[in-house]
């Protein structure tokens, strides 16, 4: 790898890069769960009352804010990437758009906790 390609690694866009590369493999890995407890319910009452007791876990609960951070940040981080490619690159804005994704996310993962409780 050459110098330059290094060096663009330090960029706020290549961790933002970072964020949604690996947010959307979590959630595609979320999926097949997903789909494993909707089939549940289609079994019946009490399988799918097992799983919603064990989901009141609180490794269980962290796990869903942490998921839904995930999909905020997924979510976010997609609409800073179709903002760039419709309006084009300007690199005084990127880093508050970055911010910007980063916060809203922390913030729906922060109003899903409260709701939790």
């Amino acid at each position: 790898m050459t110098i330059s390609a290094w060096r663009n690694r330090g960029h706020a866009a290549y961790g933002a890069f970072v964020v949604h590369r690996l947010s959307g493999l979590a959630l595609a890995l979320f999926l097949p769960l997903h789909f494993l407890v909707l089939g549940q319910a289609l079994q019946g009452e009490a399988a799918l009352d097992v799983f919603l007791r064990w989901t009141q876990a609180p490794l269980v609960q962290f796990s869903e804010i942490a998921l839904v951070f995930l999909l905020a940040a997924h979510l976010t981080g997609g609409l800073r990437l179709l903002f760039v490619e419709f309006v084009g690159w300007r690199s005084e804005t990127q880093k508050m758009l970055i911010a910007s994704a980063g916060g809203v996310a922390a913030f729906c993962a922060l109003a899903f906790a409260l709701n939790l409780l």
